[in-house]
């Protein structure tokens, strides 16, 4: 059985990574990711905000505007509420290079391209195998069009890839008028990899304080099915790798999502709820179900239910939403 997979020219042992999140943040837990079968690690965000502060920059550009609505300070965060700096997180890095055997990935949270880049080129140095730019970016701005928003994007991407000369990936949203061809835009800048998707925060009104709060909610198997429509929309159509990220709790979703394209699935809220020795479940089930259906190789899995792979195209377009009403109804009429 050939668990094997190849991401942004890293080889991986198996498709299973450990995706951004707290539990990186403890040494002692990247080993026990390997220990578990994890095929790579992805390391937590480094936001561009503590890169800004270590300049002093950054509490005027926080700030600004937020004399005519004192509660939108409570939007940004303080020096204080980051757990781990700039200096830690590199020697954290280079910690975690040494340590262990499987591909090391940092990660970057940024939103413009400027005054942070050269942080990229530090954790190549720290000795990361890759880079993931996890780009969280509501824009709320009504006078900003789309392409602005689309440009920024492409060139945060070209702004780190002179940077750096090991593999980057990008984690996008999927909030774009055609993600078809912001993912070609984002290929042919020299994104190694795409990530689908991040997650967006979303704040919550709390009724009895009236004031606006922000909740963590892990994800759950059902998210899985935006980021599968993409990676078999998009499987053969570009030339970087495709990650899945979303709803990832079981084996069922890691095939689900091989089948569709991705060469690796990324691991976090599983991993939070089920402890780390959950990623030793999932690989044992994983080579069970490929046993069971005569599969040698993930290789060989990848891409098979893909829009290009699958006998009818249609069902992942416009004309499965009218036989799927159409179904609907007619169960609703027994």
């Amino acid at each position: 059985m050939k668990l094997q997979s190849s991401y942004m020219g890293l080889d991986l042992k198996n498709p299973l990574v450990c995706a951004a999140g707290p539990l990186q943040e403890n040494l002692d837990n990247i080993k026990r990711m390997e220990d578990a079968g994890a095929g790579a690690v992805v390391m937590f965000s480094i936001f561009e905000e503590q890169l800004k502060m270590e300049d002093a920059s950054i509490e005027s550009a926080l700030t600004a505007g937020t004399d005519s609505f004192a509660e939108s300070l409570s939007y940004f965060p303080l020096a204080s509420d980051f757990a781990v700096g700039p200096d830690h997180y590199l020697e954290l890095v280079r910690r975690a290079t040494q340590s262990v055997d499987i591909p090391v990935i940092g990660s970057i949270n940024g939103i413009t391209n400027e005054g942070w880049i050269n942080f990229a080129k530090k954790i190549q140095e720290a000795g990361a195998d890759a880079l993931e730019l996890n780009i969280f970016w509501i824009p709320t701005d009504m006078d900003m069009p789309g392409a602005d928003v689309e440009k920024n994007y492409v060139e945060i991407l070209r702004s780190v890839k002179s940077a750096v000369t090991i593999p980057v990936a990008v984690k996008l949203s999927p909030f774009f008028s055609s993600m078809a061809n912001m993912a070609r835009r984002l290929d042919e800048a020299g994104a190694n990899a795409l990530v689908m998707f991040n997650r967006f925060y979303q704040p919550d009104f709390n009724l009895e304080e009236m004031e606006v709060e922000t909740k963590l909610t892990l994800s759950t198997p059902d998210e899985i099915r935006l980021p599968l429509l993409w990676i078999a929309a998009l499987y053969g159509k570009v030339r970087c790798s495709l990650a899945a990220t979303r709803g990832i709790h079981s084996a069922t979703e890691v095939i689900k999502y091989i089948m569709a394209g991705a060469d690796t699935v990324m691991i976090t809220s599983a991993l939070l709820q089920r402890g780390i020795s959950h990623l030793t479940t999932m690989t044992r089930d994983l080579t069970a179900w490929m046993t069971e259906h005569e599969y040698e190789s993930i290789t060989e899995m990848r891409g098979a239910m893909s829009m290009k792979a699958v006998r009818d195209p249609t069902n992942f377009e416009r004309a499965n939403y009218i036989k799927m009403l159409e179904g609907y109804k007619r169960s609703m009429a027994k």
